[in-house]
């Protein structure tokens, strides 16, 4: 079994944008996935949209995204991990942790820290990322839609 971990490309958008339905599907929030294939070829050919493939004899298993942004406190960038997800037959392979470290190698040149969200019911995932040893912070995160905002607006 032959695996890799690449840096996806404008031509992986459509292999991107199935594991996100699938995780959105897995995570019952597909309804909120609204992203194209399309709009994937353009985030894939942005810089600063990182998205890391793991591919079991060339074919997908699962991958990490993350966007390289301003961090505003730190006075310089940080990776904001998006989504890391690995295919039901692919898991409990390594290929998580394989992910997370590429993108650690990824982010090490520039010293880039990594964060990144975990729902409270995420047990599994609160265990895996302790034992990569992520410091793990309770954060409520809030969400703004354009649709509550503009009746904000609007009155």
């Amino acid at each position: 079994m032959s695996t890799e971990i690449r840096r996806a490309t404008v031509a992986d958008a459509e292999t991107v944008h199935t594991m996100l339905c699938e995780l959105a599907d897995y995570q019952d929030e597909r309804v909120h996935v609204t992203a194209t294939v399309e709009d994937w070829r353009g985030f894939l050919g942005r810089d600063e949209v990182v998205v890391l493939l793991a591919e079991v004899d060339g074919q997908p298993a699962g991958y990490v995204s993350s966007l390289r942004r301003p961090y505003l406190w730190g006075g310089g960038d940080q990776l904001a991990l998006d989504d890391l997800y690995v295919r039901e037959q692919y898991r409990d392979g390594g290929f998580g942790r394989q992910l997370m470290l590429a993108l650690a190698r990824h982010a090490l040149p520039d010293r880039l820290p990594i964060s990144w969200g975990l729902r409270l019911a995420n047990k599994d995932g609160y265990r895996f990322y302790e034992r990569l040893g992520a410091k793990l912070v309770t954060k409520t995160v809030a969400g703004w839609s354009p649709d509550v905002y503009e009746r904000q607006l609007s009155e």
